[in-house]
């Protein structure tokens, strides 16, 4: 049987004698890695069957899904687990305009030096990675 609502995993688990909610559920599959599907009229949350491997034909821009700005930070979206490389070659890329990165599963938040800075560095990226 699909379990296809987090609440329908909730209470199976709590049916089980663990103590979880909603919340909980969310960010134990975010840990893990679920990935919501849609299976035929309903949604599912699908584990990966691998972590992720690079052959030599992957590029860098599979790996970014999406790249956002407001006027404080550049936000970058990646497949799941791939957020610290993708922020390790972005320091390792040395912009000047960067003042840092912070890294986590799959969300890159990155600082310019000033607040003048946002735009340029938001299109320097996309244009190294889109």
């Amino acid at each position: 049987d699909t379990i296809d609502t987090q609440e329908k995993l909730c209470e199976l688990l709590q049916k089980e004698g663990f103590t979880v909610n909603q919340v909980k559920i969310s960010r134990l599959l975010h840990k893990i890695g679920a990935i919501k599907m849609s299976e035929g009229d309903k949604i599912v949350y699908r584990l990966p069957v691998e972590g992720i491997k690079l052959s030599t034909q992957d590029t860098l821009k599979q790996l970014v899904t999406s790249i956002t700005h407001n006027e404080y930070l550049v936000v970058i979206q990646t497949t799941p687990g791939a957020a610290q490389l993708v922020a390790k070659l972005l320091d390792l890329a040395q912009y000047v305009d960067v003042l840092g990165t912070v890294a986590g599963d799959d969300t890159i938040f990155v600082t310019p030096t000033t607040l003048k800075k946002t735009t340029s560095v938001y299109q320097s990226i996309c244009q190294n990675f889109q």
